[in-house]
Order: C-alpha cells, then sequence, then structure tokens
C-alpha cells in the first residue's frame, strides 16, 4: 500500500503510481514533462518517488514554476535524476553500500550522480547538491521495475 491504494505487481510504475494519494505531484510532473511513455516501458526502472509532502517542502513556486511548459527541460532533468536504470530492490542496494564501504554511487537516467548510504538501518539518498532523502517506504514491486518512496525531492 503506498498512499492509501494498492501497489500490483502486476501493473507498471504509471498505472501504481497514478493511484497514490500520496503523489499526486509526482503524477503531474510526469504527465507535464512526457516521461509517462518511459516510465510505462519495460525498464527495468528503480524510481525514488518523493512524496506531495516532499515537493511541499520546496521553497514556494518551485512546483509551479517547473510545470510551465517553457521548464519542460528542467523539469525532466529533475524527474529522470530521480530514476535508476536496473530494478534496484532494496537488499541490492544495501549490498552496494556495504561493497562501496558505506555508501553507492549510482548513475541516474538523468546522467548525474546520486549517492546511496545506510544509518540506522534505513536507506538515505543523497543528491548533487547534498540534499538527503530517506527512503521511507522501500522495494515497492511493479511490473518494470520498483519503486522507493522517499521524504525529499532530489535535485541535481
Amino acid at each position: 500500500m503506498v498512499g492509501g491504494a494498492p501497489m500490483y505487481p502486476s501493473k507498471n510504475i504509471i498505472e501504481n503510481a497514478v493511484n497514490s494519494k500520496d503523489h499526486t505531484t509526482l503524477v503531474a510532473a510526469v504527465k507535464a514533462a512526457g516521461l509517462v511513455e518511459t516510465l510505462q516501458g519495460s525498464g527495468p526502472f528503480t524510481v525514488f518517488a518523493p512524496t506531495n509532502a516532499a515537493f511541499n517542502m520546496l521553497p514556494a513556486g518551485t512546483v509551479d514554476n517547473l510545470l510551465k511548459p517553457e521548464n519542460k527541460g528542467m523539469l525532466t532533468s529533475v524527474l529522470t535524476y530521480h530514476v535508476v536504470p536496473g530494478d534496484l530492490d532494496a537488499n541490492a542496494l544495501m549490498a552496494k553500500v556495504k561493497e562501496g564501504k558505506g555508501m553507492a554511487m549510482l548513475t541516474t537516467v538523468q546522467g548525474e550522480q546520486l549517492t546511496v548510504m545506510q544509518k540506522n538501518n534505513s536507506l538515505w539518498i543523497k543528491d548533487a547538491k547534498g540534499g538527503i532523502a530517506k527512503v521511507s517506504i522501500k522495494d515497492v514491486g511493479q511490473s518494470n521495475g520498483v519503486i522507493h518512496v522517499i521524504d525529499h525531492v532530489l535535485m541535481p
């Protein structure tokens, strides 16, 4: 269950995300960026999905500004920064962190890197600007990958 909705492993990332009341901002942004088809594709994708509350923590006007048609490139960059190729569940992420002696670098679809860390048995994601997001719900299986819900928006 994510955002009050069951997440079905037989459905793709978009088919599940549209039902989560906690991810309406993310879904609107994915639609505005024209990424629906991509995230319905075969993947596999690992998506770090910020909640509405995470988007609400951004400075006032940021989301509205990103959703403007003239900022589609910037929006696409931010969204694809939350997507990593492959199907990386929490165990795979933890193994990469252990292998990296405390942190693992992941290259996003956007092209820049995220740092994955473990603290108090939780996964944390650090962005290029030093912002940190906690994985609040891990391993939400999809037909074309996995979603990990995060509590902050990652910025490239």
